[in-house]
């Protein structure tokens, strides 16, 4: 079972990497201040893009354990038996629902939103109980 960064996110990110670009074309004019803000921005959206087709895949599981991206691109995997909790964070600020699935190892904690996941946490909370159930 794997779970994977939906392939429309990437594709927005580069599209408003280009679009800042345009955007410095048409208004920085001669201003170095604003080509370098247009730069860094387009620069950090291509990087953040980059991430996601670099490891689309998120969270990956199997009847061992399961594998999670950490930092940049870098993969760890944990053990069934290193795993202590998993839960579904969710939390509402301002109006706002967000839900965040949390894998808890003990020295870490790893943290996957519905666009980590191209799924809704609970879904995938759900299905890493079932695995971890029938594999003890």
């Amino acid at each position: 079972m794997q779970w994977r960064v939906k392939p429309v996110l990437p594709v927005s990110k580069l599209m408003g990497a280009v679009a800042v670009v345009v955007l410095a074309l048409a208004f920085a004019g001669n201003d170095p201040i604003r080509w370098a803000l247009g730069a860094i921005v387009a620069v950090a959206l291509a990087v953040w893009a980059l991430r996601d087709l670099i490891a689309p895949v998120r969270l990956a599981a199997d009847p061992s354990g399961v594998t999670v991206v950490s930092g940049f691109a870098r993969r760890r995997r944990l053990l069934w038996d290193q795993i202590e909790r998993v839960r579904v964070d969710r939390r509402t600020h301002r109006g706002l629902r967000s839900e965040m699935l949390e894998l808890d190892a003990g020295d870490a904690i790893y943290l996957f939103s519905t666009h980590d996941l191209g799924t809704e946490p609970e879904e995938v909370a759900t299905a890493l109980a079932d695995l971890r159930v029938r594999t003890s």
